[in-house]
C-alpha cells in the first residue's frame, strides 16, 4: 500500500473516496472503520441479500442498525441496474434524513456507497453534493466508472480517490480509522 494516510480528511482534500471493482473490499473497509470508531459516527453501508448462497438483492443499513431494501432481482421498478429493480421509496425514506443529519455533524460521515442504484434518486444526488460542499469530511465508496454524477464526485478537487486493491484491503480500516481519530 503506497497511499500515505497523513493528512487524510484535511483540507484541501477533506473527503476520501474508495473505488475499485466489485468485491474488492470497499464495503468491508467502511464497516471495519465504523467498528473501530464506535457509535458516534453516522452513515450507512450496503449489504448483499442472499438466498441459497446466491445474491438476490441489496439492502441499506445505517450505522445505528436501521435497514431498508434497496434492490432485488425480479422487482418491477422503473429504476433498474442490471437485473435489479431499485426500491427508491424505501431507500430515500432511510438515506435522505440521514444525509440531512450528517450535514449538521462535525464527525466524519461514512457512505457506502455512492453507486448506480443510489444515484437513481435525484434527491440523493443533490444531498450528496450539498454534503460534500457544506458538511463534515466524508469517507465514501464508489464503483469504477459510474454515472456522470459519480465521475463528477471522483473528479472534485476536495476528494482524494483511493483505488482499493484486494491484496492490501485488510490494512485500510485501521489506517483510515486512525486518520479520522487524528483529525478529531
Amino acid at each position: 500500500m503506497s497511499e500515505d494516510v497523513a493528512g487524510l480528511f484535511q483540507p484541501p482534500r477533506r473527503h476520501v473516496l474508495l473505488s475499485g471493482p466489485p468485491r474488492c473490499g470497499k464495503t468491508t473497509i467502511v464497516r471495519g472503520v465504523a467498528q473501530r470508531l464506535g457509535g458516534e459516527h453516522r452513515g450507512f453501508y450496503t449489504e448483499e441479500v442472499r438466498r441459497d448462497r446466491r445474491r438476490v438483492g441489496f439492502r441499506i443499513i445505517t450505522l445505528d442498525g436501521r435497514s431498508a431494501d434497496l434492490a432485488r432481482k425480479g422487482w418491477d421498478s422503473p429504476y433498474r441496474v442490471g437485473s435489479y429493480g431499485v426500491d427508491l421509496d424505501s431507500f430515500e425514506a432511510l438515506a435522505l434524513p440521514l444525509l440531512e443529519e450528517l450535514r449538521r455533524c462535525q464527525t466524519v460521515g461514512l457512505l457506502d456507497e455512492i453507486g448506480k442504484m443510489e444515484c437513481h434518486s435525484s434527491r440523493f444526488r443533490e444531498l450528496v453534493r450539498r454534503l460534500l460542499d457544506e458538511g463534515p469530511p466524508i469517507l465514501a465508496t464508489a464503483p469504477v466508472g459510474g454515472t456522470p454524477f459519480i465521475r463528477a464526485v471522483k473528479a472534485r478537487d476536495d476528494v482524494r480517490l483511493i483505488q482499493i486493491d484486494p491484496e492490501d484491503r485488510d490494512l485500510w480500516p485501521e489506517r483510515l480509522a486512525g486518520a479520522i481519530e487524528a483529525r478529531e
